[in-house]
């Protein structure tokens, strides 16, 4: 067989340019590289996850190499090249490299041919006075930090001491973290298969593994069995923390009120004998829960329903146990989708706050007395958190909070008795409030 010719860099640059382009328009990232024609998109996800974890420096040195604006095609294509360019500890090709092929992309385009000399010379003379240019922008936080300078100050108001090491894990490359399904293997014997396949690995909390290298799912023992899933290790509380020591007629009827793609659904009926129905309002991503219920070998009600508009799919049954992972701004889960920090806008969150109020306003009801509510969100946005519980408390006399883990922040290692038995900061931002409704 004949192997595939190699893709020119060049051919993954040019993509790499219009998924920033896209991004910059409002697309999300995930959109823009899903656009991409397959055979590119690895290299040009690789390269796209880059930029965005180096774009606020990449657009301070553009400011400095062209004070007036370009077009914006070859503005995303220099700021491509510049967030490569810039971090030599994490390039994968050499600079001169990467200047002849972005040079090669603006000549292979047909709007862009004409001005791959001014590509040109922007990016030779960001080599020739690198150590120059590079210190005038260290002075920029957006460029030091590589956040919007509105996030920058959020999280400096809201975090004063954690505030560094939040931005420094943000901007690091996350871990494969993968979840085992102990009715099937233990952690133990499962770790011995990774061991077998030459997959280095570590236990993490209750049911956790972290792999010291990312591998293609495809290449990972049993999961195509069923026997992990891939689920960051602060997803993992959720089941534990809602399930734990919770009593009632067997089998507890559960609702996951904001289910996709369905790895809390799948932790919930992997962790006890539960009932379980998940809803999305998106039917499409409804099916992503079907698809991994059924890889897994469990079964639950699944809808595709809007959990806010409770006559729609509700059937009167009051509900043992309610997880609402609730719509939020992903602030916590920047470090798996970097692009995050450049969509999000300073409104979002109080808007999704809001959002978040009306869910849990609209579930409680649901709940029966004595039942509990587990609200988290993968934000580490105190409006989206500690925030929006007090606020539910102080209007519902009926909700007591009871000792939840609050927010978990990125970098920051995190002890829960049960859960994390020794200190741990391989995890994403979230936040954890377990509520319980009055018996009477």
């Amino acid at each position: 067989m004949t192997p595939p010719p190699q893709i020119p860099l060049w051919r993954q640059l040019q993509a790499s340019a219009h998924v920033l382009q896209a991004m910059r328009s409002g697309a999300s990232g995930t959109a823009a590289i899903s656009a991409v024609d397959a055979a590119l998109r690895p290299g040009v996800q690789a390269l796209s996850f880059a930029v965005w974890r180096n774009l606020g420096q990449a657009q301070a040195l553009r400011l400095l190499l062209a004070p007036r604006k370009p077009s914006p095609q070859i503005d995303a294509l220099l700021c491509n090249a510049l967030a490569l360019l810039s971090q030599p500890g994490d390039a994968v090709y050499d600079a001169f490299t990467l200047v002849n092929q972005t040079v090669e992309a603006a000549k292979k385009s047909p709007k862009l041919k004409n001005q791959a000399g001014f590509v040109n010379a922007c990016l030779r003379r960001f080599l020739r006075e690198q150590s120059a240019l590079m210190a005038q922008v260290a002075h920029d936080p957006v460029a030091r930090w590589n956040h919007p300078a509105w996030w920058l100050a959020q999280v400096q108001t809201e975090w004063p001491t954690q505030w560094q090491t939040i931005l420094a894990a943000n901007n690091a490359q996350a871990p494969m973290v993968l979840r085992v399904n102990t009715r099937r293997i233990s952690v133990a014997d499962y770790l011995r298969l990774l061991e077998a396949a030459g997959l280095a690995a570590k236990p993490l909390g209750l049911v956790g593994v972290v792999l010291q290298a990312a591998t293609a799912v495809q290449q990972i023992p049993g999961f195509t069995d069923g026997l992990v899933s891939v689920q960051d290790s602060a997803a993992q509380w959720a089941a534990p923390l809602l399930l734990s020591g919770l009593t009632g007629q067997a089998p507890l009827q559960v609702l996951d009120a904001c289910a996709a793609p369905g790895g809390k659904t799948a932790h919930l009926l992997e962790y006890a004998d539960v009932t379980v129905t998940a809803l999305d309002i998106d039917a499409q991503r409804c099916q992503r829960i079907h698809d991994n219920l059924q890889r897994l070998g469990l079964a639950a009600r699944v809808l595709a329903a809007d959990a806010a508009d409770v006559p729609s799919w509700w059937q009167g049954q009051p509900f043992d146990a309610i997880l609402l992972d609730a719509p939020c701004s992903g602030s916590g889960v920047v470090r798996r989708h970097p692009d995050i920090r450049w969509l999000r806008r300073p409104t979002d969150a109080a808007q999704l706050a809001r959002q978040q109020a009306r869910l849990l306003a609209v579930l409680w009801p649901l709940l029966k007395p004595g039942g509990r509510l587990l609200y988290c969100t993968c934000s580490v946005f105190q409006a989206e958190g500690q925030g929006q519980i007090q606020a539910f408390l102080d209007s519902n006399n009926n909700a007591t909070l009871l000792p939840s883990p609050g927010h978990l922040l990125p970098g920051l290692p995190v002890q829960w008795p049960g859960l994390v038995d020794n200190p741990s900061h391989e995890h994403d931002g979230f936040y954890y409030a377990l509520l319980q409704k009055s018996a009477a």
